[in-house]
């Protein structure tokens, strides 16, 4: 049987703000992220299996993604963790928010680093994480390949 790719598309609403940053980004603001999931794998081949010719079940694929990515950072404010964002972060935690503490700054590049790691943890044995791809708008996004890696 043939090695295919499947890509689910997800999207979150997610603010940050980058510590440091000599732009606009320094300041809090938000996204509307785009993220596309691509696995690789050998459609199932087994007559008796109710998911003959899957690679996986896409609903399968969107839990593991919703589970890990969409359910945590959805309507989230991503800080770095080590950065004076944390007295901010606090506060934002004791008035009912949704704040993510990460151990990186929060950009495309490193949240999407962050994401394969967890996604790639997750997936049944005999599927990999091919790629993936952060949008953060319309015209700016951050890929991870695992050929890359």
């Amino acid at each position: 049987m043939s090695t295919i790719r499947i890509t689910k598309q997800f999207s979150f609403e997610a603010g940050h703000a980058l510590y440091g940053y000599d732009g606009k980004c320094k300041n809090v603001h938000g996204h509307s992220y785009k993220l596309s999931v691509t696995v690789i794998g050998h459609p199932i081949t087994d007559t008796s299996n109710v998911k003959l010719g899957m690679v996986i079940d896409f609903s399968d694929l969107k839990r593991i993604v919703g589970e890990e990515i969409v359910d945590k950072f959805d309507h989230a404010t991503i800080f770095n963790k080590n950065t004076p964002h944390v007295r901010l972060a606090k506060t934002l935690k004791n008035e009912g928010h949704n704040v993510i503490l990460v151990d990186y700054q929060p950009t495309s590049e490193c949240m999407v680093s962050d994401f394969a790691e967890k996604i790639s943890k997750r997936l049944p044995q005999g599927i990999r994480l091919f790629s993936l791809k952060l949008q953060e708008t319309e015209t700016s996004y951050a890929e991870w390949v695992s050929s890359d890696n």
